[in-house]
């Protein structure tokens, strides 16, 4: 009992020294009248001036993930139909370009058609896919279809489908009809729907789409990387809501480049072996399975092809020129309901939503964007989604023809003319004596030295893709990336590891249109090399009106080919050294005519600098990551005799039948 009694004296002892000193601290403390915070738990935007209604929802996947989505109502809309933008480029941003109560306004920018939409009256929709920005799952760039490369049950084809299944339903404004459309990844994501479509889905419209990102699209073409582009790989694998941003090291990407030797050493040194994708990349440098399973023509091509298409191309596309023609060759032969369209227009990526009247220093006379979003978008969207439907009036081609600067309406393409004349495949010899012939005339000259033209092709001073300094890729005003297929080509001409070979001044017009296709016997010291070879339009020496056209070398098509896949895309090989070989591979599609009082010009080099990485020029297993002994100078010979003529063949339109 005593013990208990002392105890329990010691534990009030205890309990009032604790007061004693929490009394004490709390009286240290400095104390403050109730200022609550100006800023409200809730905030409410003003509403009533706007001429839009904005609903933000996040909507279930059939796995339970949720895609936050914003749809945008024109006030006193009824009976409306549905325009949706998949995304991994935030709809938050896309859906508010502008802060405005107006919806064209708001609308104005990236991704967003805006005569067509706000004219049309349709309800706007813009989701970010699973794993960016506001919604949920995981992301993985380009995701494939379920299958081989994807094995879980949910891809983007399946997402859309979940979304229209759910904007149907719950949108009391909407007529049931949805059009799905977008540019780059956005075309791609345009894409997906048409694999297994949900039946309210009446018309897609991919715009510039990311189709195979190793044959001619973002990543590769024909088996060169695109260096300059691994800031995107970060910036969009890196984190969800593209915070990680590259750092810049050298005004000059040039500089960049070259001073972290291979893509992959550069790669290591961004940390980049987090990212998932950069290692997919590094691990498939070859056209293998990872990438031909993915290609969206391919897996199109095995589809039933049942949903309106229009497919939209940009002649001079800086990132994505390969997609949507290739999807249009996968989908033409299985268009026996006349649903599929073609639109290809004088643009860089993407400009046919803004203002295209000019590229670069190239004019076109009229706005070709307005033109494309006014006559051509609008009329198919109304067709498929509008409950008043007008017909359809739009050819099932419309072609823009550079040169001679005017739209064309064609039933297919290729196609040289309005009733149907066809491009005849035509010969252009790369000649002796830096000349272009139509006849392999290699030994036409008496005094003729060598059967072959020849340069020096050294990695350590690859040639610049455009004058330098080289800029980084971006569409902020101060960057020129968006014009660099128009580039003024003299500055490489002149080079001495450049080959130009020119044509005689025209005296009539001459007009392409599809693929030329490149023919380059070709050899080299080396076991590896890379073969890029540049069609061009050269100017008269001066122009009445516009003297900085003077001379102006206008590249009309370029591309490059990785020499070690010259056997097969999957399993590369190296190169049988001082051996002349063909090189066969096809230019992007033009639709161009070379006015009278102009000259073709046709360039070939071995480098393409940052844009593409540089070639070590000897065979290693994987180029990212070549090291430093790799890399060796070599030479290079283009030969035009008789038993190797080099030539590109021409698609030119003839009026013969």
């Amino acid at each position: 009992m005593l013990l208990t009694r002392s105890l329990s004296r010691f534990a009030l002892l205890l309990l009032a020294s604790s007061f004693i000193v929490g009394a004490a601290h709390a009286q240290s403390k400095p104390q403050y009248p109730d200022y609550p915070s100006e800023t409200p738990d809730t905030f409410y935007p003003p509403t009533h001036e706007m001429d839009y209604e904005r609903r933000d929802v996040m909507i279930a996947m059939r796995d339970g993930v949720h895609l936050n989505t914003v749809i945008l109502v024109p006030k006193g809309a009824q009976h409306a139909g549905i325009l949706l933008t998949r995304t991994p480029y935030s709809a938050k941003i896309l859906a508010a370009n502008q802060p405005s109560m107006h919806l064209a306004a708001a609308l104005w920018g990236y991704d967003n058609a805006v005569e067509t939409i706000v004219e049309g009256g349709y309800i706007r929709v813009i989701q970010d896919i699973r794993g960016k920005y506001g919604s949920e799952g995981d992301y993985v760039m380009n995701r494939p279809i379920h299958g081989s490369l994807n094995p879980t049950p949910v891809d983007e084809s399946t997402d859309t489908y979940d979304t229209i299944d759910w904007l149907v339903k719950n949108i009391p404004e909407s007529n049931g009809k949805v059009g799905v459309l977008g540019i780059s990844y956005d075309g791609f994501l345009s894409l997906m729907p048409m694999i297994h479509p949900h039946p309210a889905l009446k018309c897609v419209v991919p715009m510039n789409p990311m189709v195979d990102g190793w044959r001619g699209d973002d990543w590769f073409h024909n088996g060169a990387f695109r260096e300059q582009n691994m800031p995107y790989i970060y910036e969009q694998t890196a984190t969800r809501d593209n915070s990680s941003l590259w750092l810049s090291s050298n005004f000059d990407d040039y500089d960049t480049y070259m001073s972290a030797v291979s893509a992959g050493a550069l790669g290591r040194q961004r940390n980049m072996n987090q990212i998932g994708f950069w290692r997919k990349v590094t691990d498939h440098p070859a056209y293998d399975s990872f990438w031909s399973d993915q290609a969206v023509d391919r897996v199109l091509a095995a589809q039933p092809f049942v949903v309106p298409t229009m497919l939209v191309a940009s002649l001079w596309d800086q990132e994505d020129i390969y997609g949507a023609i290739a999807v249009y060759k996968a989908l033409q032969p299985k268009d026996t309901g006349h649903q599929l369209y073609l639109v290809l227009g004088p643009w860089h990526h993407g400009q046919e939503i803004e203002k295209a009247d000019s590229l670069g220093a190239i004019t076109f006379n009229s706005d070709t964007g307005l033109y494309f979003r006014e006559h051509i978008l609008a009329n198919f969207l109304a067709h498929y989604l509008r409950d008043d439907a007008p017909p359809l009036t739009i050819a099932p081609v419309t072609a823009f023809v550079t040169g001679t600067n005017h739209w064309e309406r064609l039933q297919t393409w290729p196609s040289g003319c309005e009733s149907g004349c066809a491009p005849k495949s035509t010969p252009l010899y790369l000649d002796a004596y830096n000349t272009l012939d139509e006849i392999p005339g290699a030994f036409r000259h008496s005094d003729q030295p060598y059967p072959y033209d020849e340069y020096v092709s050294d990695p350590a001073k690859p040639v610049p893709f455009r004058a330098r300094p080289s800029q980084p890729i971006g569409y902020t005003p101060n960057l020129s990336w968006v014009r660099w297929l128009v580039d003024d080509q003299r500055e490489f001409s002149g080079r001495t590891d450049v080959l130009t070979y020119t044509s005689g001044v025209l005296d009539a017009p001459l007009k392409i249109s599809g693929e030329p296709i490149v023919h380059l016997y070709a050899s080299t010291s080396g076991t590896d090399s890379d073969w890029v070879v540049k069609l061009i339009d050269v100017y008269p020496d001066e122009v009445a009106g516009q003297p900085e056209l003077g001379g102006y070398q206008l590249p009309i098509s370029m591309d490059i080919f990785r020499g070690r896949y010259r056997e097969s895309l999957s399993q590369p090989q190296a190169i049988t050294h001082d051996t002349p070989l063909l090189y066969k591979f096809a230019l992007p599609t033009v639709n161009h005519v070379f006015l009278p009082g102009h000259r073709l010009m046709v360039q070939v080099q071995s480098s393409w600098f940052p844009l593409y990485d540089r070639n070590p020029q000897t065979f290693v297993p994987n180029i990212f990551f070549a090291k430093p002994s790799n890399y060796v100078k070599a030479t290079q010979r283009i030969y035009h005799d008789t038993e190797h003529s080099s030539f590109i063949d021409l698609p030119v339109v003839t009026t013969e039948h």
